[in-house]
Parts: structure tokens; C-alpha cells; sequence
């Protein structure tokens, strides 16, 4: 495997033929990179107030990560007050309700991703997304029957396959390896914080809304939640980014900047220079490369093992309190567990470690999985959620390792994000069918699932490891021969 493509192994910024036939613009960056920025000091200074404008905007996606889920999940929540009565669900009625989701979400995510990688306009492609899935979280809030909210489920799943890829691809778009991991984390505390805060919006909802002009507590739940994302949706127009090479709150040279900052990381443009042969050719160098879909494997064996996530109110409800102090008790872990992953991808961006940062989280875990199965103390069983809940931490940095083993072209490498991720989906499938309320209250057969799942995760990880190593290592040799590489390494 190259580090590039073969079309794109001889392009480069500016190649070396250009400076041999004298390209005074080729010299010109040749002799100094920065001298069209002023120079290094300036330059440095100019990058951070760069960074530090696209972060603002950027934050964004935090808060609609957090909607995301909480429309994603907010069934789970109205499941303790009357959700399943009041439809008539049966059996595993309401399992499918929970994975239809992602039939939708599974199918979406590549044409998406070509689609936002087309069009060019995060800014308008995204919030749309958002207030459609915002409507459709309101409407589940209507039905009255399990084929009512199958359907919106089952379109919600469409809408919201627009977001996370979407949101990964435009991260790779306008930060380098050693930013983007804890810029990954923070997008994902997103979905941490909303598996916190989200109980505790339902727990006020739940609670004092019972009755209100009619309707169900549960009802206000997806009136409520879906009317806060519209909400955002709207202002999320004005303030997200657009790509480096398009986005108008930049000046020509912090635009400038920008773009070359994305060519340096990988040795190589960005767009024009690698994007040849258009959408199609990128899509079949992603579902042609193995690497892709053994990542993608990793990765649903993983989401497979957090699949509790879904069912975090029934496990804490195990516990034996009311629903109110449930969905309470559900906060801690995961407030905790966004603390614990900032600082853990901020120590993965510093050293530019992958691997371990996120096979670690993994073990612990499973250790979590061991403690609830091995005992009935409610102490012990409450501390196993929050060490289940640490395994995020994992899930995040491997999320961050994605974009840097598959840097060129544009294309390929939004292909490979919304491949990799919507084939995780059937993970969450499966996972919506492993929490069986036969298996109740102790759920030993579901840890079960979750152990072996983490643990085949992690031996995935440690193989792809190897082999980028090995990558490394044969580029490092093709330098020593002569080759031209572009200085590009592999993040292990």
C-alpha cells in the first residue's frame, strides 16, 4: 500500500520540474515556505489566530452532536413513562423500533458524504439535515401506534446519516494530525454529554409535563427535543464553515494559509491536485481497499459492545430506584467519562499514539462487563457502569485514527469515513436485540456478547497497527533508495 494513490505519486505542491525549469513562484516557496506570509514568526502567529477562528465556528458541531443523540435516543428515556403502553408494543417491537434507525442510517452516509464533498456548503447541507430530523423527532411525538413511529424512526435514521461523517469529514478538511484528535473528542463528547444531560432533560420533561394541554409526558419529550433541534438547525446556518478553499469568514490569506496548512500535513494538495477522475474514481479506491473494511469490521464489533449505550436507563434502573432518580443516576458516568476522554485524546494528539489510546479504554471496559456479571452489590454494579461508559474513550481515538490512514484524495477519504462508519451500524442493529428483557434483571448473556465484541475489537486494532508500522517502514526505505514519498508517515 502507498501512501498515495499512483496518479498522485508525482504531484505535488510544487514539483520539483517546475523549479528545475526556474518557476520563480517555485523558488520563491522552495527558498522560504512561509515568505508569503511574512515569514515563520509570522506565519505561526497568523496560524493560531487561524485555528482559533475555526474552532469558534466549529463548536458548533458540539451542540448539534448532542441533539443528535438525544433525538436518537430519547425513546429509551420516554420507555420509563408510558412510551411502550401507550403504542401497544409487544415482544421485541420495541428492539426494532430502536434499530430501524439504522437501516436508514447505514444506507445514507456514503451518498452523503460524495454529496457534502460535492456540493461544497457544510453550512447549508448540515443544518438542513438537522431540521428535517428535528420534524421528524416532533412527528414520533404524534403517532399512536408501533407502524406510526416505525416510520419515523426509519427516516429518521436517513437524515441523521448526514452528521457525524459529514461532521469527521469536515474536521479532516481544516485540521492536521496532531489537531484533529481532540477536536474528534470534543465532537463526541457531543454524544457522551447527551447520554448525560439528555437524562436529565428527560428526568424535568418526564416529570413535570405529564398531563400538559392533553398529551403524555412522553410526547412532550419528542415535542420539546425536536423543537430545540429546529432551534439550533437555524442558527448553525450562520455559524459553521464551509471548506478552506470556499469559506468567506476567512481573508484571502488566512484562506490561503488554510489550504496550504492541509497540503503540508499530507505532502500533497488537497483538491485539485489529488481529486482526478471525480467522485466515482474516489469511491472505488475506498470499497477497494481492504484496510477500509477491516477498520470497519473494528469498528462494529466495538459499537456492538456499546450497545448498552441504548439501553443505559433499563441497566441503571436495575439498580432498584424510582424512574426520576434513574434517569439522575444516569449523569455521573457520563459526565465523568467526557472529562476522562478530552484529556485521553488530548494525550493521543500529543504524542500521536493511536493504538494504545484506544485499545486501552477497550480493557477497561470489559472490566466493567466482568463486575456486573460477577455480583449484586448495587455499588459495585453502579462502578461497573462508569467503566463501561470509559470505553467511549477508545471508541473516540479510533475515530480520530481514521481520516490519517486515509489522507488523499478528498473523496476517498469521505468515502471511507461514512463507509467505515455506516458499516459500523450493524453493530447498533444487533446491538438493539442483545438486551432481551428475558435476560433481565442481571443480563449476564448480554456482558457476554459486549466482552467478546470489545475483545475482538481490540485484536483488530493491533493488527492494523502492525501493518501501518509496516507501511512506515517501507516508505522510510523507499527515502533511503531515492523515492520520492512526500515525507508522509502513517499515525500508529
Amino acid at each position: 500500500m502507498s501512501a498515495l494513490p499512483a496518479s498522485q505519486s508525482q504531484t505535488s505542491i510544487r514539483s520539483d520540474s517546475n523549479i528545475e525549469k526556474g518557476d520563480p513562484i517555485a523558488n520563491t516557496f522552495n527558498d522560504d515556505p512561509d515568505a508569503e506570509f511574512g515569514g515563520t514568526e509570522e506565519r505561526r502567529k497568523l496560524e493560531k489566530k487561524l485555528v482559533r477562528k475555526v474552532d469558534m465556528r466549529i463548536s458548533i458541531l458540539i451542540f448539534i452532536y448532542i441533539l443528535n443523540y438525544i433525538d436518537r435516543n430519547n425513546a429509551s428515556a420516554a420507555r420509563l413513562k408510558g412510551f411502550e403502553k401507550d403504542l401497544h408494543l409487544q415482544g421485541q417491537q420495541f428492539a426494532t423500533l430502536l434499530s430501524i434507525l439504522y437501516v436508514g442510517y447505514i444506507l445514507m452516509q456514503i451518498p452523503s458524504n460524495m454529496l457534502l464533498n460535492w456540493m461544497g456548503k457544510p453550512s447549508i447541507y448540515l443544518p438542513v439535515c438537522m431540521m428535517i430530523w428535528g420534524t421528524l423527532s416532533v412527528l414520533t411525538g404524534i403517532t399512536h401506534n408501533f407502524v406510526g413511529a416505525l416510520l419515523t424512526r426509519f427516516f429518521l435514521g436517513f437524515v441523521e446519516a448526514a452528521f457525524y461523517p459529514g461532521a469527521l469529514f469536515l474536521l479532516s478538511k481544516w485540521y492536521k494530525k496532531e489537531e484533529i484528535g481532540v477536536r474528534t473528542t470534543l465532537l463526541a463528547v457531543g454524544s457522551i454529554v447527551s447520554n448525560g444531560f439528555g437524562s436529565l432533560i428527560a428526568s424535568g420533561i418526564l416529570k413535570g409535563m405529564d398531563g400538559k394541554l392533553g398529551h403524555a409526558a412522553w410526547r412532550w419529550l419528542f415535542f420539546i427535543e425536536g423543537a430545540l433541534t429546529i432551534f439550533v438547525a437555524v442558527i448553525a446556518i450562520f455559524v459553521l464553515p464551509d471548506f478552506p478553499d470556499s469559506s468567506k469568514f476567512l481573508s484571502p490569506i488566512e484562506r490561503k494559509l488554510a489550504m496550504r496548512r492541509m497540503e503540508e500535513d499530507a505532502g500533497v494538495g488537497d483538491q485539485q491536485e489529488t481529486e482526478e477522475g471525480g467522485m466515482v474514481r474516489g469511491l472505488i479506491l475506498a470499497v477497494t481497499d481492504w484496510r477500509m473494511w477491516l477498520l470497519a469490521l473494528g469498528l462494529t464489533s466495538e459499537v456492538l459492545a456499546l450497545s448498552f449505550n441504548a439501553y443505559f436507563p433499563t441497566l441503571t434502573a436495575t439498580l432498584g430506584y424510582t424512574s426520576t432518580i434513574t434517569l439522575l443516576l444516569c449523569a455521573p458516568p457520563w459526565i465523568f467519562t467526557a472529562i476522562v476522554a478530552f484529556l485521553w485524546s488530548r494525550h493521543s494528539d500529543k504524542t500521536q499514539e493511536r493504538c494504545f489510546h484506544t485499545i486501552i479504554p477497550f480493557f477497561v471496559g470489559i472490566i466493567g462487563f466482568i463486575i456486573a456479571i460477577a455480583t449484586e452489590n448495587i455499588a459495585a454494579r453502579y462502578i461497573s457502569l462508569f467503566l463501561m461508559a470509559l470505553s467511549y474513550c477508545g471508541f473516540i481515538t479510533l475515530f480520530a485514527w481514521i481520516p490519517s490512514c486515509f489522507p488523499r484524495p478528498p473523496t476517498k477519504r469521505a468515502v471511507s469515513i461514512a463507509a467505515i462508519n455506516a458499516f459500523s451500524q450493524l453493530g447498533n442493529i444487533a446491538g438493539s436485540y442483545i438486551w432481551d428483557s428475558k435476560w433481565g434483571p442481571t443480563y449476564r448473556n448480554s456482558y457476554a456478547i459486549c466482552i467478546a465484541s470489545a475483545g475482538f475489537a481490540i485484536i483488530i486494532c493491533l493488527f492494523f497497527r502492525w501493518d501501518l508500522a509496516s507501511q512506515n517502514k517501507r516508505l522510510e526505505k523507499a527515502e533511503q533508495e531515492g523515492e520520492k514519498t512526500n515525507g508522509f508517515r502513517y499515525v500508529l
